[in-house]
């Protein structure tokens, strides 16, 4: 278990560093931090239980009980530190990401990230292609277009125009 939880939390910080563009508030790894200590504590305390067992110690099993009770404790709380979060990460995720979109000329970093985050989410805007119509990027190309990003990868000859939405 306490493997499982050490290669959850670590997938979620790894996770993170992709799309940390786009998170200002480094608290939102907290609950992957907790995750990672959780498993730590769980693998002692999982040794003191087997030598507690093998001893036969009462005070060992008592020891045993308490920290797998701060176990318990620890992960309530970071489920419900994810919950109360989620409405501040959502939002601040949402105006980062208009102020990128907003910087996105196609060479610069925040653009790579755009077009990373776009690709690997297959999605195109923060709601849908639209949005590109009120960035600055879509004015000053003045071709009617989205990033090459927003095609579908099955679409061969995508181009980006908004005059076919079925490739985006």
């Amino acid at each position: 278990a306490a493997a499982g939880l050490s290669y959850v939390g670590a997938y979620v910080i790894n996770t993170y560093k992709s799309y940390d563009n786009f998170l200002q508030d480094k608290y939102a790894l907290l609950p992957a931090v907790i995750i990672i200590c959780v498993a730590v504590v769980m693998f002692i305390i999982g040794m003191i239980g087997c030598c507690a067992t093998f001893r036969e110690s009462r005070v060992g099993l008592g020891l045993f009980l308490a920290i797998i009770l701060v176990i318990f404790i620890a992960e309530v709380s970071a489920f419900v530190l994810g919950f109360v979060y989620r409405e501040k990460v959502k939002s601040d995720v949402q105006g980062t990401m208009r102020s990128v979109f907003e910087k996105y000329d196609g060479k610069n970093q925040e653009s790579i990230v755009v077009d990373y985050l776009q690709e690997q989410l297959h999605c195109c805007g923060l709601k849908n292609y639209s949005d590109w119509t009120t960035t600055q990027w879509f004015n000053s190309t003045g071709n009617n277009s989205v990033p090459q990003s927003c095609c579908l990868q099955e679409a061969k000859n995508c181009t980006g125009h908004l005059d076919q939405p079925q490739e985006l």
